[in-house]
């Protein structure tokens, strides 16, 4: 079984490779690689996979769950620059794809040593545009 939730932030950052010329960056990156940046209100949904504990009913505590989303991923990243103010971002090009990696190594070893498994990280950063992570 899984059960996910949902939580929003919003955040600017910089899509571009600073081993790439100023004309590569426009092409691969678009308005992205603006040097001032851009923000995006993300939205971010955590799937968690298992079993019912036969006591609680529950693979694991919603409110918990939503706890370690916001001391891991929404309090850090919140009306933040990624770029200058959220590592690894300093370093790693903060695309949709490497957020939610990042965001799935900061919950991933919270739920080590429970019943429940991190099973997949969501990550909108339109309406329409989003990354699945299941891990590796």
């Amino acid at each position: 079984m899984i059960i996910s939730r949902r939580a929003e932030f919003s955040a600017s950052h910089i899509c571009r490779n600073p081993n790439l010329s100023e004309e590569e960056n426009v092409r691969l990156y678009g308005a992205a690689a603006n040097p001032n940046g851009h923000g995006h209100n993300y939205v971010l949904e955590v799937a968690l996979e298992g079993t019912p504990d036969a006591v609680t009913g529950m693979i694991f505590d919603l409110k918990d769950l939503k706890d370690i989303m916001n001391r891991e991923v929404i309090d850090p990243m919140d009306h933040r620059h990624l770029n200058f103010e959220v590592p690894p971002f300093d370093k790693v090009i903060p695309t949709t794809e490497n957020i939610a990696i990042e965001i799935w190594g900061r919950l991933a070893p919270q739920f080590e040593g429970t019943p429940a498994r991190l099973h997949a990280v969501r990550l909108y950063e339109t309406e329409d545009t989003f990354v699945d992570y299941f891990g590796k």
